[in-house]
């Protein structure tokens, strides 16, 4: 007789990085989950990349005594766990003091403090997110480096670009067919996949969201389900912005509009307010170079800022124009919207929405004019600023930001500014097998 593996109950807390971390508890235990008595550190929330708390930068872990922190369930995402055993679940949750207040350093709740003031201006932002993510061989931890899958490969190299190529969707249906009956049992609104560039690049569109904190829910389990079905089917999937040199990098595209209490696109430029779509398009122009850092968070991050690749350089913006920073998809109608083209596929979405929807919120209690659109095929206007390339130069702009402080707070402003400063120090200071392939036989 074989014994039946009980299942299990995970509540899950999103990290600075968009990593998941949390407990496993048994279902029979279930109850502890929704009576909010699960603990955690709160310095979890400010773990780095390397899982390092970094106490003697932040002085939030021992030299504290790295108190407990409160995980509070949100029943609204709550799903069923199809990988694990049978009747298994996953909830995400918000990190709160003992004293019942939610963490500054919880990235849900930095979200939810920014659509409270939307809320307090009698609007609610519609966002929907598109993500890119790479699959590939398992076999990157033996040979250090990723490698396409088998399907997609002719004698050890790439069958060239795939894009919209159904041949590669094709090849790889069995685990694309487990991703989206996975989001499907766990009611994540994912619409098109379509083959993307490189080879074994995909993206998977998420409808609009009239909530946005239940959009970053469900791209945070899109990428989470991304990763399981992988490994079921013997491969490895990957958010990494620029897994390799010689093919595309992977982006996070947001769209988003505005509507009032009554239901109106209030950036409709017809029907609602022509000044609004541009204004915000404006607050979102005004404040990229601050919030850099969120839409690229690590030195890989950019990779993806090359000239003459989807992924943008200038802060300018278009009608229709994809390789614009912002592009305006429809600027009439009830699905007039922005869409935001900047970040990587490794951004953390509540912190890359709080980003995005604080600039928008600039450009709504104020009126900000984004000057002249980049053309198709023209230069952009002149005078139009660049995104930096440099991971520290992100990071000096961000810690200095006013927009950044007023958005995040102060205390995660240097919170994140300090860790990310040592990450992009760290990365300095190591020394690549490019470095020695290329200076030690010629210095």
């Amino acid at each position: 007789m074989t014994n039946r593996i009980e299942p299990h109950i995970e509540i899950l807390l999103v990290g600075m990085n968009g990593d998941l971390r949390g407990k496993r508890i048994p279902i029979s235990k279930e109850k502890k989950v929704w009576d909010g008595v699960v603990r955690l550190p709160s310095s979890t929330q400010s773990l780095d990349i390397w899982g390092d708390d970094n106490d003697d930068i932040t002085g939030l872990s021992l030299s504290v005594g790295d108190p407990d922190g409160q995980c509070i369930p949100d029943k609204r995402a709550a799903t069923p766990m199809p990988w694990g055993p049978e009747g298994s679940s996953q909830v995400l949750a918000t990190m709160h003091e003992m004293d019942g207040t939610p963490s500054f350093m919880d990235p849900r709740a930095i979200l939810a403090n920014l659509l409270k003031r939307f809320d307090d201006l009698g609007f609610t932002p519609v966002v929907a997110t598109e993500l890119e993510f790479y699959v590939m061989q398992d076999d990157w931890r033996e040979t250090g480096r990723p490698r396409p899958p088998a399907k997609l490969m002719y004698r050890d190299q790439p069958n060239g670009f795939q894009l919209y190529d159904m041949g590669a969707v094709d090849a790889l249906d069995d685990y694309l067919q487990t991703v989206r009956s996975w989001a499907k049992l766990q009611d994540i609104p994912a619409d098109a996949t379509t083959a993307e560039f490189g080879p074994g690049q995909f993206e998977i569109n998420l409808l609009h969201r009239a909530d946005a904190l239940a959009a970053a829910d469900d791209c945070i389990y899109l990428k989470r389900i991304a990763e399981q079905a992988a490994r079921k089917h013997g491969l490895k999937s990957t958010c990494m912005a620029k897994p390799y040199a010689d093919h595309a990098g992977s982006g996070l595209h947001v769209h988003a509009s505005i509507i009032d209490r009554d239901g109106n696109n209030i950036l409709d430029a017809k029907g609602g307010d022509p000044v609004k779509l541009k204004s915000v398009t404006a607050g979102m122009l005004k404040t990229m170079r601050d919030a850099q850092l969120i839409f690229a968070p690590f030195a890989n991050s950019y990779r993806r800022f090359q000239p003459g690749s989807f992924a943008p350089v200038d802060i300018d913006w278009g009608l229709g124009h994809r390789g614009t920073a912002v592009r305006i998809p429809d600027a009439q109608g009830p699905a007039a919207r922005v869409e935001h083209r900047v970040a990587g596929a490794d951004a953390n979405p509540y912190l890359l929405l709080t980003a995005i929807l604080g600039g928008m919120l600039m450009g709504l209690e104020d009126t900000l004019d984004p000057g002249l659109p980049t053309e198709p095929g023209q230069e952009p206007p002149e005078g139009t600023k660049r995104l930096t390339h440099d991971f520290l130069t992100a990071v000096d702009d961000f810690s200095a930001s006013p927009f950044i402080k007023d958005v995040f707070g102060r205390r995660y402003q240097k919170l994140y500014g300090d860790t990310k400063r040592k990450e992009a120090i760290t990365y300095l200071r190591t020394v690549s097998d490019f470095d020695y392939q290329t200076y030690l036989p010629r210095i």
